[in-house]
């Protein structure tokens, strides 16, 4: 035979990458990184469990060394890394990553701050009672064994698995190009479910969830997601759901409160989560928090001091969620290996596979149990027949050397059955030895004839694995741990303005459109602020630094951004070209800290007036919002917050009007309606809304008069109106329109006709 060593073979290179990546990406999917259906587990799980087993470390037992077991497993099982396996066997022990943990370890495995768990050789381990669960009968021919990497042993492909071990303790890997995410379940809701599916094999997920409502992770935590979302991820197996930790306020004297922790989201490490939150106090980028204590023992207890008690606490929070793993996102896919194959599942056929798997365990073990049954009627049959005839046989035995033949041809027996004659001991055929021989006849036919109907009869089977599933819910279940919001509360939709801290500024802006702030409310004097080259002050406003700033310009457009972003300091400030993208030819013209829920009176220069929200004058993008439509020629004369539920209004005719407010309409956007008829030639100077009882006030620059009863120039929008008082036909306009510049709100200079 001629050898092919040292032979060389050309091959597409195209075709081998293919060939070998494709190997290698069904070895990682099948052999490494998802589980099987039927039992929940990967391989190197299933065969750390398998080792321990063949250790005898069953609950009972004394514990062992985790370096024996891990050395059980790379040497008879699993030929990987020992730091690997042993990775693998400590996340089995952890109470806070396995719902329901398959191994019951002895010294340090870790914690949820994250620490890592310590040298095999330090811990010690065994099975849990769920583990010895998930391998009853495997002796029995319940499940098939393949033979192990060496051919040395034998290993199951999959377990007997009597505990729902997939949903109930969940699964994670990533594979190529694929991956699983099952969140660990309860397992008396997974069982329920199961019950549900077994008396209506077609039942829709829906009604699944009327016991099976959603994950169960050992952490706690609340599941902020409502049954249509939870019903859309378990019909398709693919989503997220959002889970929050659990927090609690505390009251204390005073009125005073705080936040406390008690559970955080699954698989968040405790250590991590406090060093975010110290790390926005410590940045000063949370305006809600003043301190983080970690105040945990046994128990999660994590305290968060609020910066003022007058804080909402659903602020607070919403503010937290966003920012920190307080919220976190579980993404689910029900990706599982099914007869040898990668398959998405919904909740149903999950359920089904595993239900399905225990039917054939039961199946095989009613076989095997039979056979075993089978082969000792055929013994016993034996054994009685040597009763029956104790003389003759006694005499066979005596007379010839070799017995076993003559008994065979004088009884009708096989091999088997003679020898077991031959190997009877005296003492056993004494007359009560026949008795118990006929009884254990009895009692063994009439198991064969149980498991012969069981066997027939799918029905009978569907009815012992029910009383099956009822006896270990008995056994494992336990109250749900994370509770389920199916009507999520109201969200809290953080704005910009809720994460600046609320500190006094003032904001001046120059004529040529340089914008700062500086701290306080203190009344400024134009004349000592610092401007560049042939700038000058042109206004300012008061505000708080999470108040909006709205930058109106000639075209009628507005550019918003917080106090907070502005430039502080001795300095010049910013250019609004540079914060906004503010077209060129236009010009800044007004400026205002706009109230969302204010009223604001508009009125241009040719008489155009209506309502607007102050929500509307704020712009959240940066090439600003149009919200006044100006006619040629025309432009912004007043942008005053409404105060009462009158207006009063002066033509350049020295004309004033009086009408009401509802005259004119609330608007978002537009170019208003006529506030008063002016003639061709003739502008508006000046508006004012006010309190009826309190009047309107005249000022020349020289004097001032106040007007209670206005019934003479009270007339209708968009008429002449009456002349002016005598004594004030020189030229008038309203006192307070044009006051100080620093006023918040307003900051106009004042012009006389």
């Amino acid at each position: 035979m001629r050898s092919d060593a040292g032979h060389v073979a050309d091959a597409p290179l195209r075709l081998e990458l293919e060939t070998r990546y494709l190997a290698y990406a069904l070895s990682t999917i099948i052999s490494r990184s998802l589980p099987d259906v039927r039992d929940g587990l990967k391989p190197v799980h299933r065969r750390i469990l398998f080792a321990m087993r063949a250790l005898n470390l069953d609950p009972g037992a004394t514990f062992k060394k985790s370096a024996r077991v891990v050395g059980d497993v790379i040497g008879k099982f699993h030929p990987h890394g020992d730091q690997a396996a042993y990775d693998a066997m400590v996340r089995l022990a952890q109470e806070f990553a396995v719902r329901y943990p398959l191994v019951d370890g002895q010294g340090n495995f870790g914690n949820i701050d994250g620490d890592s768990a310590a040298a095999m050789r330090y811990t010690e381990a065994r099975l849990t009672r769920v583990a010895q669960a998930l391998m009853e009968h495997l002796d029995a021919d319940v499940v098939d064994f393949v033979n192990t990497y060496d051919g040395s042993s034998r290993e199951p492909v999959v377990l007997s698995a009597r505990f729902p071990n997939l949903l109930a303790n969940g699964s994670t890997g990533i594979a190529v190009g694929m991956s699983t995410s099952l969140p660990p379940h309860n397992v008396g809701e997974v069982i329920d479910a199961c019950l549900l599916l077994i008396r209506e094999p077609q039942l829709p997920v829906a009604r699944l969830l009327s016991v099976l409502p959603g994950p169960d992770f050992p952490t706690g935590g609340v599941l902020v997601s409502d049954f249509a979302e939870r019903l859309a991820v378990y019909e398709s197996g693919r989503g997220t759901l959002r889970l929050r930790a659990r927090i609690a306020r505390e009251d204390l004297p005073r009125g005073a409160w705080r936040l406390v922790v008690t559970e955080i989201p699954y698989q968040v490490q405790k250590s991590r989560l406090i060093e975010r939150i110290a790390q926005l106090i410590v940045e000063q980028k949370s305006t809600f928090l003043e301190d983080v204590r970690d105040e945990s023992d046994e128990k999660i207890r994590i305290v968060l001091e609020p910066k003022s008690i007058r804080q909402d606490p659903e602020m607070l929070l919403a503010y937290l969620y966003k920012n920190t793993d307080l919220e976190t996102r579980v993404t689910m896919n029900f990706n599982v290996i099914d007869h040898g194959r990668p398959q998405v599942m919904d909740l149903r056929q999950l359920l089904r596979a595993w239900l399905d798997h225990r039917f054939e365990v039961h199946q095989r073990h009613a076989r095997y149990e039979l056979a075993r049954i089978g082969e000792r009627l055929h013994l016993l049959a034996a054994h009685l027949l040597a009763h029956l005839n104790i003389d003759e046989v006694i005499a066979i035995i005596k007379e010839h050397d070799h017995p076993a033949p003559v008994l065979m041809a004088r009884f009708s027996l096989d091999a088997e059955q003679a020898e077991a004659i031959l190997n009877l001991r005296l003492r056993a055929l004494r007359r009560l030895e026949e008795m118990e021989i006929r009884k254990e006849m009895a009692e063994k036919e009439a198991r064969a004839r149980e498991l012969e109907a069981l066997l027939a009869d799918d029905a009978k089977l569907w009815e012992v694995i029910g009383g099956e599933l009822r006896q270990t819910r008995k056994e494992f279940a336990d109250p749900r741990r994370t509770e389920l919001l199916d009507a999520p509360c109201a969200e809290v939709v953080l704005k910009p303005e809720d994460l600046a801290p609320r500190e006094p500024l003032t904001v001046i802006l120059s004529r040529l459109g340089w914008v700062r702030s500086v701290r306080g409310h203190d009344d400024l004097d134009p004349e000592k602020l610092r401007f560049k080259g042939e700038d000058g002050f042109l206004m300012a406003v008061k505000a708080y630094a999470n108040d909006w700033i709205s930058f109106i310009t000639s075209s009628g457009k507005a550019y918003s951004t917080l106090a907070d972003k502005l430039s502080s300091g001795k300095g010049f400030g910013d250019p609004l070209t540079v914060l906004f993208g503010i077209e060129g030819g236009e010009t800044v013209v007004w400026m205002l800290p706009p109230v969302a829920e204010q009223e604001y009176f508009v009125v241009t220069r040719q008489g155009q007036g209506f309502r607007i929200l102050g929500s509307d004058l704020i712009a959240s993008r940066r090439d600003g919002k149009q919200w006044l439509t100006l006619k040629e020629g025309d432009r912004l004369l007043h942008l005053h917050p409404v105060k009462g539920s009158g207006v009063a209004a002066i033509g350049q005719g020295r004309r004033m009007l009086v009408c009401n407010v509802d005259e004119f309409p609330l608007m978002s956007r537009g170019q208003g309606v006529r506030i008063q008829r002016l003639l061709s030639d003739e502008v508006q100077v000046d508006l004012v809304t006010f309190d009826p009882e309190q009047g309107v006030t005249l000022d020349t620059g020289k004097k001032q008069k106040q007007l209670l009863d206005l019934s003479t120039w009270r007339a209708r929008r968009g008429t002449r109106g009456m002349m002016l008082p005598h004594g004030f036909l020189s030229g008038a306009v309203f006192a307070g329109t044009g006051a100080s510049p620093v006023e918040a709100g307003k900051g106009y200079t004042r012009e006389l006709f």
